[in-house]
């Protein structure tokens, strides 16, 4: 397997993780709202990287996207 192959495995298993996380989450204030907003729309910059073949960018937007979950849960902004 080559590594732009083992990449887009990983960024696939990882937006469905995501998006998992996402479904189940919840937002516990205000400042939970807007990082939650944030959250997709990392989400959606990584299926538009991923779409354009860029798939480093596409991989950091995941990251981000689950740094700002994890954040958010830290504080108790999301639950």
């Amino acid at each position: 397997m080559t590594l732009e192959a083992k990449l887009i495995e990983e960024i696939k298993k990882w937006t469905a993780k995501l998006d998992g996380a996402l479904s189940a989450a919840r937002v516990r204030s205000e400042q939970g709202k807007k990082m939650f907003s944030n959250i997709k729309a990392y989400r959606g910059d990584s299926e538009h990287f991923l779409k354009q073949g860029d798939l480093i960018k596409s991989f950091e937007c995941l990251i981000w996207a689950w740094s700002l979950l994890e954040i958010g849960k830290e504080l108790k902004h999301l639950e």
